[in-house]
């Protein structure tokens, strides 16, 4: 069963950045569509970007121009790379495949926007 492990958050302020790393095992990750979700405290899970097996990128409106998802299947890891980061982004950041291939949750990573 493939199996997510996120890292990277952390404390930073307004405006800054920080790159977070999910790395997977147990699945063919190559084929896999893959996404970044968080949840902030008293909401639900939202997805925020997408990056397809052939590469194809998406975004919710909130993070367009801010964010950027990429991959490296070689290492089996996909990125978040956060710029200009508000706190209205704080939350705890998931990974995980989309659709039928999506696998249990992991611990996720906590990002905090503050100053």
């Amino acid at each position: 069963q493939v199996q997510f492990v996120e890292s990277g958050g952390g404390l930073v302020q307004p405006g800054g950045s920080l790159r977070l790393s999910c790395a997977a095992s147990g699945g063919i990750f190559s084929i896999y569509s893959m996404g970044w979700y968080r949840q902030a405290p008293g909401k639900q899970r939202e997805l925020v970007a997408t990056i397809t097996s052939g590469g194809n990128l998406n975004y919710a409106d909130s993070v367009k121009g801010r964010f950027t998802i990429s991959r490296d299947n070689a290492k089996n890891t996909v990125y978040l790379q956060m710029n200009s980061l508000k706190p209205e982004d704080t939350a705890v950041y998931y990974c995980n495949a989309l659709g039928y291939l999506s696998g249990p949750w992991g611990q996720g990573t906590q990002v905090t926007v503050s100053s």
